[in-house]
């Protein structure tokens, strides 16, 4: 396991056009099992999610994001593949919420030999009576 750091851009679209972005920088894990590359970081107070853990598994061009900790009532994951779509929950302040992910795009350009690189997903995401809209994670190892 190796120590890295990220660059971590989170972008909304909403429905008029408009972005509200999310931009933070934040020390994390870097590690290859098999034929996955893995990056974990602990979230922050900046992201609204502190003491939680975020782990990305990412094999090729399919994400798995799995967020976990005591901040959060129970495990989120989340899958991320071209053109498909995932139901599961995501979990709030307020209790979990049914959650629908469409992924319109995934580009892994980590390099693992140097451990190196950057993950861009672009998605939308419905939570189901509270949000619907597109975002944009741009994940950048520095």
């Amino acid at each position: 396991m190796k120590d890295i750091m990220l660059k971590i851009i989170g972008k909304q679209v909403t429905s008029d056009s408009e972005e509200d972005q999310l931009e933070f920088v934040t020390e994390g894990k870097y590690y290859v099992k098999d034929d996955s590359v893995y990056l974990l970081y602990d979230e922050s107070e900046f992201s609204g999610m502190e003491g939680c853990t975020t782990s990305l598994k990412i094999t090729g061009d399919n994400i798995k994001m799995k967020r976990f900790g005591e901040s959060i009532g129970f495990d989120t994951e989340i899958e991320f593949e071209k053109g498909k779509r995932f139901k599961g929950y995501y979990d709030t302040p307020f209790g979990s919420v049914e959650m629908e992910v469409l992924t319109n795009g995934v580009v892994n350009k980590i390099e693992t030999a140097e451990c190196k690189g950057s993950l861009n997903i672009d998605y939308h995401i419905s939570l189901r009576g509270l949000s619907e809209g597109r975002s944009i994670l741009d994940i950048e190892i520095i």
